[in-house]
């Protein structure tokens, strides 16, 4: 395993993170084992969230007695200084622990969101209140818009930014990852599998290992899981090896979007899922998940041509800031569907 400073704060962290989001869809005393087994193999970044159903809670339980020996993350999607002080509060007691060595305003992507947080009665005055009186001891920012971020952070407010990076969105590369490094911030790498879509699984995890980034989290609900990530990182990744990995990311890559989410389907269908997984589906295929996406939402997608207020001109594409064919890459999947 590479471990790494972590930007400003002294810390040495594992190049592979535990993302914590899916441990409530197993049963508990699996998340236990595959929580333990990760520390037990060198693996020291814990990612949480309060959003994540009760991950908070299978921590503290499962590994809060071992406090010492992981660096925790969770996060505050709340963007007003009260509610964002009280779910701290509440996040330290289901995590069983005195410290949050790292608080994320999590999930921001537009401007009046930034501004928000940002201002006199914003998050960031908790966030800072809750770092003075020992609660927390650094602070970071999440979110899907990676030119956005990288103009959020420049001023130095904050200690670590969590991105988007995978084979299929390595949008973070051009300008986010940059100003990061020259302000010497922690940098960390999600979705390396962009939710379970990106095969093979094992280019997906060294694509973001191959990149200046100090933690790439993935998502893990076993042991066997755990093992797998592990492997990935075994060794280190070659020049050559590096360059084709940015080469086939750029492939996979071109369908431009970055989840933000500023879209909205007025029929469900998920539209920045099937956006990403377009040229990977075309490439490689679809690892199950990705499968079982289309599967789901079959119907959804075979009524995206029939819909009429969007057959002139589609409302998703005019709510895109990077005006993207959205319609057209949602009617061209529908031959995949089987």
């Amino acid at each position: 395993m590479r471990y790494t400073l972590f930007g400003n704060t002294g810390y040495r962290v594992s190049s592979l993170g535990f993302g914590a989001m899916n441990l409530p869809s197993v049963p508990f005393e699996q998340a236990r084992a595959a929580l333990n087994y990760a520390l037990d193999n060198g693996i020291n970044y814990i990612d949480t969230a309060p959003a994540y159903r009760n991950s908070e809670e299978i921590i503290g339980e499962s590994i809060s007695h071992r406090r010492s020996e992981y660096f925790l993350a969770t996060k505050t999607k709340n963007r007003d200084y009260q509610t964002a002080k009280e779910e701290i509060e509440r996040s330290l007691e289901r995590l069983k622990t005195d410290y949050i060595d790292l608080l994320q305003l999590h999930y921001v992507n537009y401007v009046h969101e930034f501004k928000q947080i940002m201002d006199e009665g914003g998050a960031y005055q908790a966030a800072l209140e809750a770092k003075q009186a020992g609660k927390v001891r650094f602070i970071g920012i999440t979110g899907h818009r990676p030119e956005l971020l990288a103009k959020w952070i420049s001023k130095g407010q904050f200690d670590q930014v969590l991105f988007h990076l995978n084979l299929a969105q390595p949008f973070a590369l051009d300008e986010l990852i940059p100003e990061a490094t020259r302000l010497n911030m922690a940098k960390v790498a999600m979705k390396p599998l962009s939710g379970g879509f990106i095969q093979p699984v094992e280019k997906a995890i060294r694509f973001p290992y191959s990149q200046d980034v100090h933690v790439t989290i993935s998502g893990m609900v076993s042991v066997d899981e755990v093992k797998q990530n592990i492997a990935a990182m075994e060794r280190e990744v070659s020049d050559a090896e590096r360059q084709e990995l940015e080469q086939l990311s750029r492939q996979l890559g071109e369908h431009n979007c970055r989840r933000c989410n500023y879209c909205s389907c007025p029929i469900g269908i998920k539209i920045p899922d099937i956006m990403i997984s377009s040229k990977i589906r075309e490439r490689f295929g679809l690892l199950p998940k990705g499968n079982g996406f289309y599967e789901k939402y079959k119907d959804n997608i075979l009524s995206c041509a029939d819909h009429e207020p969007c057959k002139e001109k589609p409302l998703c594409e005019q709510q895109c800031p990077y005006h993207l064919p959205m319609a057209t890459v949602i009617r061209e999947s529908v031959s995949f569907i089987k």
